[in-house]
């Protein structure tokens, strides 16, 4: 994608471009209350931010559905990892974070129309958010936990080629999911996780939380140890943004 062209997605997948103040994951949780069509990708890239929500339309319970979380970090993962410097490593956080040569850069969020694990959602949005210079420009590397794209080298890598190769790369997890089941997705995301086997702390609803991240389930649930016992924090305990 050059200059002011339009971006080009993959089949099944159109483009509903926003500017300015408005946020892609907002717009695109509205659009599908309203009842947009599934893969509707609302988009909005600026100077200093790429940002992008993906609307589905589920066949199977949100419990399941949830996979579109990890597939969208799988898919941002393949698609940065493909056109950034090679020494540019990318992993995944299971709350949706996304590391940049060990630093914060951004991440994934995700909305649905039904709190229900159970339930069949009308609609799920897993929205990106990628910041592509620092905070404050003319203080590069002032907090070394967070960092953006072009701090990262990627200086090259534009914008809009990246939004248009997320789309691709997710829809070839999302086909592997229906085709195939979970199974690739789990073991492509267990292989880019950030902190598993390692004592976390999560911020949750009901407080902080710490423990060993000890791995996933089928339904990519964390499971947490902690005082000799092992939760399961599902999925759809993200749901909300």
């Amino acid at each position: 994608m050059n200059g002011g062209d339009r971006p080009s997605f993959p089949p099944l997948f159109r483009g509903l471009e926003v500017e300015g103040a408005i946020d892609p994951f907002a717009k695109a949780c509205a659009e599908a209350a309203l009842g947009c069509d599934a893969g509707t990708i609302v988009h909005n890239v600026s100077a200093d931010r790429l940002a992008a929500a993906i609307v589905f339309a589920p066949e199977v319970a949100l419990e399941d559905a949830m996979a579109m979380l990890p597939a969208c970090g799988v898919g941002f993962q393949n698609a940065l990892g493909a056109l950034a410097p090679p020494e540019v490593a990318v992993h995944l956080t299971w709350e949706g974070g996304i590391l940049v040569n060990g630093a914060s850069c951004g991440g994934l969020r995700a909305a649905a129309s039904t709190g229900d694990p159970e339930a069949v959602p009308d609609w799920l949005v897993v929205g990106l958010a990628v910041p592509l210079i620092p905070d404050d420009p003319d203080a590069p590397g002032a907090d070394p936990d967070r960092t953006s794209l072009y701090e990262e080298g990627c200086v090259e890598v534009e914008p809009g080629g990246l939004l248009e190769a997320w789309s691709r790369h997710t829809l070839v997890w999302i086909n592997r999911w229906t085709e195939e089941g979970a199974g690739p997705l789990h073991a492509e995301w267990r292989g880019l996780a950030h902190g598993m086997g390692e004592e976390i702390a999560l911020d949750r609803p009901d407080g902080p939380m710490q423990g060993t991240f000890v791995g996933i389930d089928e339904r990519f649930g964390m499971l947490l140890r902690r005082g000799g016992k092992t939760r399961l924090l599902p999925l759809t305990d993200l749901l909300g943004g």
